[in-house]
């Protein structure tokens, strides 16, 4: 009986609310592949995270961690190469900026990429690079915008860099 109830407690499985997610908890879900929280409309979908998140997924931007899957948008159909944690996290976080899917899988490629060879992705280097630059336009997004800090890349962290969201 004792080892009945024993395998019971170690059965529970941690439930994500879509609507209120835990950026800790999404994340351990990704990395042992048990991530299933559905959207509304009944697919599984990265829940919905807003600009309060975003310092505790950048925490994360530099873990180049190969999970076994990530939810892409319901509308994608490419499901190629392995995908690294940190630069799914930095796609979410575009994607709260934009108010929209930053792009249709979680990758980032070279500006002029022409395709989604893995010759356009970026390297581990190249990602960290742009974890960077994501933390430093969050850090200056807190301040007011003045004549002094008005500047085409104000708002767009990839500005620049040679990367782009695929």
């Amino acid at each position: 009986m004792t080892l009945l109830l024993l395998g019971f407690c170690g059965c529970t499985d941690e439930v994500i609310d879509y609507n209120d997610p835990d950026v800790d908890l999404f994340v351990k879900q990704l990395k042992d592949g048990s991530y299933k929280t559905k959207g509304p409309d009944g697919y599984i979908e990265v829940p919905k995270f807003t600009r309060e998140d975003i310092p505790k997924l950048l925490t994360y931007a530099d873990d180049l961690t190969i999970i076994p899957s990530f939810p892409l948008p319901p509308v994608c159909t490419y499901f190629g190469t392995k995908v690294r944690l940190g630069e799914c996290m930095l796609w979410i976080v575009e994607s709260i900026r934009l108010g929209q899917y930053a792009s249709l899988g979680c990758k980032m490629v070279y500006a002029d990429a022409t395709n989604y060879e893995g010759i356009y992705f970026l390297s581990n280097e190249e990602v960290h690079d742009a974890a960077k630059r994501y933390r430093f336009w969050w850090e200056n997004s807190q301040y007011p915008q003045t004549q002094w800090t008005i500047t085409p890349c104000y708002n767009d962290p990839l500005c620049g860099s040679g990367y782009r969201w695929w």
